[in-house]
């Protein structure tokens, strides 16, 4: 079985619903995973926005997700349940934020990522960013997936 990630809310390369957009409700999208690696310890996520218009733009990190989980479930970034941890992201948050481009840019991809980490945690502060956090996790990856979701602001 391979490694797998899927959402309930949009399938793989469609449009991101406005509910889970910063024009929207801003709510994390429920994400489930199948097919990790049984050496998984922990899994940490990112997404990424590479249109931005100054570079890619980072949306969300997760870390320290347990190694026994298989979802995120909606809204999961503001739920007290003592588990993950969140980097802070591009628009300076520590927690989700979802599309937003600038109106009449055409087409944005946002690439939700997910590894299957080989340590049950990593030692990095939250205020260290989404980079510095998937850098670290880079180091631990034994298995990785995506998911791309698609939004336009017309």
């Amino acid at each position: 079985m391979s490694f797998t990630l899927t959402s309930s809310a949009f399938a793989d390369g469609a449009a991101i619903p406005s509910k889970h957009t910063r024009l929207g409700e801003n709510i994390a999208p429920p994400l489930n995973w199948a097919g990790a690696p049984d050496a998984a310890r922990s899994f940490a996520l990112i997404v990424e926005d590479p249109d931005a218009p100054n570079g890619t733009f980072r949306h969300w990190g997760v870390f320290n997700i347990p190694g026994g989980r298989n979802e995120l479930p909606e809204g999961s970034d503001t739920a007290p349940n003592g588990g993950p941890r969140f980097c802070d992201n591009d628009f300076g948050n520590g927690r989700y934020d979802g599309p937003q481009p600038p109106k009449g840019h055409g087409i944005h991809h946002y690439h939700f990522r997910l590894a299957a980490l080989d340590v049950p945690s990593l030692s990095i502060p939250a205020s260290a960013g989404i980079q510095a956090m998937w850098r670290e996790a880079r180091k631990h990856t034994i298995a990785e997936t995506s998911l791309t979701g698609t939004f336009e602001r017309k």
